[in-house]
């Protein structure tokens, strides 16, 4: 999934009202354009760093199962293929 960025424009007078919650919705890599009098005056970016999802262990639990032959060694050829021959 990607995230887009998004530029959030805000004029000063709700900002300073407002700032909190702003600050709470800015992902990473979002930013918050102030305005005075709807003329952009400076820029509010989120330093926060991009989330890396962790897996999850076990989320697969009862879907597939591994047969006994995944355990037994590997066929000669298939062996020499992975030492170069």
């Amino acid at each position: 999934m990607t995230h887009n960025v998004v530029m959030k424009r805000a004029n000063i007078h709700d900002a300073k009202t407002n700032l909190s919650r702003y600050l709470a919705e800015l992902a990473p890599g979002d930013s918050l354009v102030l305005c005075n009098r709807n003329q952009p005056v400076a820029e509010i970016r989120s330093l926060r760093a991009k989330t890396v999802r962790k897996p999850r262990i076990g989320v697969a639990r009862g879907r597939f199962e591994v047969p006994d032959s995944f355990f037994e060694p590997l066929p000669a050829d298939i062996l020499d293929g992975f030492n170069g021959g």
